[in-house]
């Protein structure tokens, strides 16, 4: 049975992308464009994907390892230190411009 009319996704291939390892609708859609035109299938796919296990998903759902905030914030705190906002980039000098005569 199709599952995207649009590009000709059959039910069999979302089941092949999915046990090879796409576990969401964009992956899926990464791997087949099923989802990406009229987006009428996302929600079927949504479906035959579930809520089953997916190595992404199960890693999410870890805890964060014991370190690892202190390094984020750490380096956040020594960027204050310094005057530096979050997400501040390098700057120009302003450029002057001649004087019109």
């Amino acid at each position: 049975m199709y599952v995207c009319s649009c590009f000709g996704v059959t039910e069999q291939q979302v089941k092949k992308h999915a046990e090879a390892g796409a576990c969401t609708p964009r992956q899926i859609a990464s791997a087949c464009k099923a989802g990406t035109d009229c987006g009428g299938c996302v929600r079927t796919i949504q479906a035959m994907l579930g809520r089953g296990s997916c190595p992404r998903r199960e890693l999410l759902d870890q805890k964060p390892t014991p370190g690892t905030a202190d390094r984020v914030t750490a380096g956040a705190a020594a960027d204050a230190d310094q005057g530096i906002a979050p997400g501040a980039g390098p700057r120009s000098a302003p450029m002057s411009l001649p004087d019109a005569a």
